[in-house]
């Protein structure tokens, strides 16, 4: 292991995903190759994607990665998935370990499970942890089983408070969480640092138009990002369903990309309301796709519900609609206005007639509508975008290990 004023050497750091794979997980991909532009060596151990290889060097960094498990079947299907995930990661850890020990080990959540892990290398080796802070185990419980049980919820907040615990750093992903990592968690304001999963701007950019992808309709309408019970994508096709059939809008057809456990759903409710012809659902879909389908639309959509855990999370999709130059009609969310500012129009939450209004009164106004995507275009370049965040994230890794820099400015 490199001593923490050791800078000849590259400082070894080990990042542990277990919802997403990685690249697909956008923000763990741009931390790595932060670090990796900033001279570290860095080791991501994941679930594997569709076709993925179990070994890979990407751009540099170290991919291992095993055969996902997710039985589903309610909240017992999660605990069967997460110890399979804890023994198949743990087993891919101490692999990496054998060529040569961590200086920093990096867990994101959800769920809140590799502390032990944590603890053991740091008992090991004296690796240092980071707790990259991505949701909130407790909320996501109660908001995708809200009858169920309270016992699993205060599991939950046992095993965050022990990830707090454990962790030298904790990286936030926006102030709500933070305030919650010191006021929940105990963690000293210092040890905290808030790092935006801001896109980087300079590659997600409106480009040529696909006219092919509005399907003979006159305007595209949206939707980028997990498909599960909390993400609200339900509310979305009521809403495109209230547009074509009650408000009689036969020019507008809708494209909803992503995937999740609520995915099945999704396309029986579509079936079910009659949208065949105007609602696309095609999945997960390749870069290239996402890029086209969002330099065509004309509105993009968060139709995450109010709820514990949406109202204090920063949602991703929003941020990318924004570096998109896109409009977006988001639910009355507190950090969703923190993030989108006047980019965005905000409607009561729950409320589909509003949200389908609200959308139709974008497509009627070109002018407002080019006028709110410059301003969330703006925001991310002049204050959200990876570019301002990547500084604050490496600090963060420099500190741990005694590096100083010259310049703030990190590349990569």
């Amino acid at each position: 292991m490199t001593g923490p004023n050791d800078t000849r050497a590259r400082p070894r750091v080990l990042i542990i995903v277990q919802n997403l794979p990685v690249p697909f997980d956008r923000r763990v991909w741009l931390e790595c190759q932060a670090l990796t532009a900033a001279g570290y060596d860095v080791t991501v151990v994941c679930p594997k994607g569709k076709d993925d290889p179990a070994h890979q060097v990407l751009d540099g960094v170290t991919l291992l990665k095993y055969r996902p498990y997710a039985p589903g079947g309610g909240a017992l299907g999660f605990v069967v998935e997460y110890a399979y995930s804890f023994l198949a990661t743990a087993k891919l850890v101490f692999r990496a370990r054998r060529q040569g020990t961590f200086d920093v080990l990096q867990a994101c959540n959800p769920p809140d499970i590799f502390w032990p892990i944590a603890r053991w290398l740091r008992r090991l080796d004296g690796t240092r942890f980071v707790f990259d802070h991505h949701d909130l185990c407790p909320e996501l419980y109660d908001s995708r089983f809200p009858q169920a049980s309270r016992l699993p919820r205060r599991g939950l907040l046992v095993l965050e408070k022990a990830t707090f615990r454990t962790a030298d750093q904790v990286v936030a992903t926006n102030a709500s969480y933070a305030e919650i990592a010191v006021r929940r968690g105990g963690k000293s304001p210092a040890d905290v640092t808030v790092v935006r999963t801001g896109p980087d701007h300079e590659r997600l950019q409106r480009a040529n138009r696909v006219p092919a992808l509005r399907r003979g309709r006159w305007h595209l309408v949206a939707y980028i990002g997990v498909m599960g019970p909390q993400d609200g994508v339900d509310l979305a096709v009521r809403a495109a369903a209230h547009i074509v059939h009650d408000l009689g809008r036969d020019d507008v057809a809708f494209t909803f990309m992503g995937a999740g456990d609520s995915y099945d759903e999704i396309v029986a409710l579509r079936d079910e309301l009659g949208l065949q012809d105007y609602l696309e659902l095609p999945g997960r879909v390749p870069d290239d796709t996402v890029f086209d389908v969002l330099s065509t639309a004309a509105v993009g959509l968060s139709p995450d519900p109010k709820n514990p855990l949406n109202d204090v999370s920063t949602m991703n999709k929003t941020l990318e609609y924004m570096a998109f130059g896109l409009p977006v009609v988001a639910f009355d969310l507190k950090e969703t206005r923190v993030s989108a500012g006047e980019s965005a129009s905000y409607v009561p939450s729950g409320d589909v007639a509003a949200y389908a209004a609200a959308i139709v009164q974008l497509l009627d106004d070109a002018d407002r509508r080019e006028e709110m995507g410059w301003a969330g275009r703006l925001r991310i370049e002049k204050e959200l975008g990876w570019l301002h965040q990547r500084t604050a994230y490496v600090g963060v890794y420099d500190r741990l290990v005694g590096r100083t820099r010259t310049s703030t400015r990190v590349r990569g």
